[in-house]
């Protein structure tokens, strides 16, 4: 397998209205998911991990009650690659699916 090439943030963030940068010095992006309550967040969880699983590309994220965190980069290649924007891609089409009641509002992460 070829090693994910780097692509320039702001293309990246051009393609993910609700993404944005995260904050400080890490070449990743970010974005919060709210659902109406846990079972919703959890469902979403499950079916972004189970892709994780199949592309072999995961996310950090965290989970308190309705609220999901993700941030996404590739490791090996020490910034944002065509994975992570696929990955964020699906996120957005599935955070829908499972009923996210958040309206997309970038920088939500930012002074957290």
């Amino acid at each position: 397998m070829n090693r994910p090439k780097k692509l320039p943030l702001a293309e990246v963030l051009d393609q993910l209205p609700v993404w944005s940068a995260a904050p400080g010095q890490r070449d990743a992006i970010v974005r919060r998911v709210v659902f109406g309550d846990f079972s919703r967040a959890f469902g979403f969880m499950s079916r972004v991990a189970m892709q994780a699983e199949k592309r072999d590309h995961h996310p950090e994220w965290s989970n308190v009650y309705n609220k999901v965190d993700i941030l996404l980069t590739t490791h090996d290649a020490g910034g944002v690659t065509e994975l992570d924007l696929e990955l964020a891609k699906f996120i957005d089409v599935t955070a829908l699916q499972c009923g996210a009641v958040d309206p997309p509002r970038p920088n939500l992460l930012r002074g957290r």
